[in-house]
């Protein structure tokens, strides 16, 4: 093997255990804020991610859109926001403020929500990326845990399996030198 290849094998391992790590981090952090401080939604630096779950939003969000939220401490009708009600996440746009209250709106539906509390709202949505919601979704079940969990584990022990079977071979092959050389 070239000592390219090798080094873009190398590379391209970190680089996907890197992304693995990262995942199995926000997994932790998320189901740790969720069932240890009743967080739907944790934001550390100010950012996080909600997936679209209903049509509420159609035809500005969809289904499975991953929305990027932004905290924010200024809010004005018409900016789509996500608030926590109870344990779950609402996504729907803001239709009127009274003060420290705030009116919210699925664009799909025909009646209004119950005012929420400004301190209830996560933040904005400033992005949304098409039908990534559905690999998040998939990612934070225990069925895509445990795949990123096996999929990083196969990364850290792959290269050192080739090594060791490499060096099992070796061993063969000296010892069939020593047994050729003995029978003469």
């Amino acid at each position: 093997m070239s000592k390219f290849k090798k080094t873009i094998g190398t590379l391209s391992r970190a680089v996907l255990l890197f992304i693995i790590s990262l995942f199995l981090g926000i997994a932790l952090y998320s189901w740790n804020a969720e069932t240890l401080v009743g967080n739907a939604m944790p934001m550390p630096f100010g950012f996080g991610i909600s997936a679209v779950l209903s049509g509420s939003m159609e035809p500005a969000y969809s289904v499975d859109d991953l929305v990027i939220v932004k905290k924010s401490d200024d809010y004005k009708v018409g900016d789509v926001v996500v608030y926590q009600s109870d344990n779950s996440l609402i996504m729907h746009r803001i239709i009127s403020i009274d003060g420290n209250e705030i009116v919210t709106k699925g664009d799909a539906n025909n009646i209004e929500d119950s005012p929420v509390k400004k301190e209830y709202i996560k933040g904005k949505g400033i992005a949304r990326i098409h039908k990534a919601g559905a690999v998040v979704m998939f990612l934070k079940s225990p069925a895509g845990f445990l795949i990123m969990l096996i999929g990083a584990i196969v990364l850290f022990e792959l290269p050192y399996y080739k090594e060791r079977r490499k060096a099992i071979d070796e061993q063969e092959k000296i010892k069939e030198e020593i047994r050729k050389i003995k029978n003469q």
